[in-house]
């Protein structure tokens, strides 16, 4: 007597399916390939919450033909990890050693000391290296994002631009005294990390004297009489450095002091802190990835 087999049920097998290759995508998520733990201490970091700022933009502006402040606008920036301290001298020795980065001109003579002397081409090359041996994503943080670290040690120095005007010596004597009064203060000699305290998201030194490079590119932005965009250009030749005031300086720079920045003082110090990009397992919230497997 012939046997007549049956085709399963459509729906049940569809749905077998689906729960085997959705089994098969967890285990994949789920067990990332391990990396030996590097030969160095990992970075400290801290969290620095999402926040709302009220921020002047980064950038030249003019109206009219005239410079002019940069705008204030209000800006919304998610949670973010930063480096607690600045990059030291030691830290970067150990990329140096690893043929990853560039000697130094002159090396410190303590390895605590932030490092400086660095271009932003060896900022750069420093985040790839510890991308590489931690398998995590080390950047160079955005204007806006040094902005949100720095808090309230984050300092506006908006010059005073007024297009309208009508006595600009008064404009020139204002820009004669925040410089005066900025090289009278300047202590260019680097300390050790956390000399200048941390701010209230615990992120350490900002606005000491070692300025730190962004990943922002110079911006220049002309509005007309009415205050609408007309032109804007980017030279990424050129980049935001941040501290206790914004500057511009091109990528190649080691020594501030040979030239590069735009306008005003020039930086003490040219150093920097990276942004560790968090996994898409980091960033969600508590509750779920508990349910994930480990």
């Amino acid at each position: 007597m012939a046997t007549t087999l049956r085709p399963a049920l459509p729906g049940l097998t569809t749905s077998l399916g689906l729960l085997l290759m959705a089994g098969a995508a967890a285990l994949l998520l789920a067990a990332p390939a391990r990396r030996p733990a590097p030969a160095f201490p990992l970075p400290q970091t801290a969290i620095v919450p999402a926040t709302t700022l009220l921020h002047r933009l980064d950038g030249e502006y003019s109206r009219a033909g005239q410079p002019i402040d940069a705008p204030r606008v209000t800006i919304r920036l998610p949670e973010l990890e930063i480096m607690r301290y600045q990059v030291t001298s030691a830290d970067y020795a150990h990329c140096v050693a690893d043929g990853a980065c560039k000697r130094l001109d002159k090396p410190a003579v303590r390895g605590d000391l932030p490092v400086t002397g660095v271009s932003h081409s060896d900022a750069t090359d420093y985040a790839a290296w510890l991308s590489r041996e931690t398998g995590a994503v080390w950047r160079l943080p955005s204007d806006r994002e040094w902005a949100q670290a720095a808090g309230s040690h984050f300092v506006d120095d908006a010059r005073g631009l007024d297009p309208d005007g009508t006595n600009p010596a008064r404009r020139w004597l204002a820009d004669y005294d925040r410089e005066a009064n900025r090289k009278a203060a300047s202590d260019p000699v680097p300390r050790p990390v956390g000399s200048f305290g941390t701010n209230e998201h615990g992120v350490g030194d900002i606005a000491g004297n070692v300025w730190e490079w962004t990943q922002s590119c110079l911006r220049r932005v002309s509005l007309d009489a009415g205050g609408r965009t007309v032109g804007e250009t980017t030279n990424c030749g050129i980049y935001v450095v941040e501290g206790q005031h914004r500057a511009m300086m091109t990528f190649f720079i080691r020594n501030p002091k040979s030239g590069g920045c735009s306008v005003g003082t020039p930086p003490d110090n040219l150093g920097f802190r990276l942004v560790r990009e968090r996994s898409w397992r980091e960033r969600l919230p508590a509750r779920l990835g508990r349910l994930l497997p480990t």
